[in-house]
């Protein structure tokens, strides 16, 4: 009788502890949807990744270490006022250790886009961060359409027809 008091602790015990080793996290491919993931703001409040959706979704991913990163950054605060009817949104992800190094970053670039901070590496790993920046074209149903590793002039000629080509198939 002794015994089934304690095999009901032992269970709990285990499912508890299997679901604080949880998997991590897993890397969404071309394709894929996003799952669901709150954002972190550096420059406003925290949101939801499903918020987003209605429209597509440019993300770009970047730390205040990466001189690429740094390098693109007006280029998509241009972008973001060209685009003035509102066809997509953009928003940026930190990778940044401390939300200060990035906050401080925001302010010199007097940064206007959504601006968020990747705690535990959530979104890093959903989108394959593995080099920075990268930029992720994303339709309006959360599906990942393209993924860009490297610094771009986004508001380039090349860049707004590969977005358009991209985000109106």
């Amino acid at each position: 009788m002794r015994r089934l008091p304690c095999l009901s602790l032992l269970t709990c015990l285990a499912l508890a502890s299997s679901a604080a080793f949880a998997a991590p996290p897993r890397t969404v491919q071309i394709g894929g949807m996003l799952y669901e993931s709150t954002l972190q703001g550096l420059n406003g409040p925290p949101r939801k990744l499903s918020e987003y959706r209605g429209k597509p979704l440019i993300i770009n991913v970047w730390a205040s270490w990466c001189g690429p990163c740094r390098q693109e950054m007006a280029s998509l605060e241009r972008l973001a006022w060209r685009d003035r009817d509102h066809h997509f949104a953009i928003i940026g992800i930190s990778t940044d250790d401390r939300a200060e190094q990035a906050q401080k970053l925001l302010k010199n670039f007097n940064a206007t886009i959504s601006q968020f901070i990747d705690s535990g590496l959530v979104m890093e790993t959903m989108l394959g961060a593995s080099r920075l920046p990268l930029t992720v074209l994303v339709d309006a149903d959360g599906r990942i359409l393209k993924k860009i590793y490297g610094a771009r002039q986004w508001d380039g000629v090349e860049a707004l027809r590969m977005i358009k080509d991209t985000i109106d198939r």
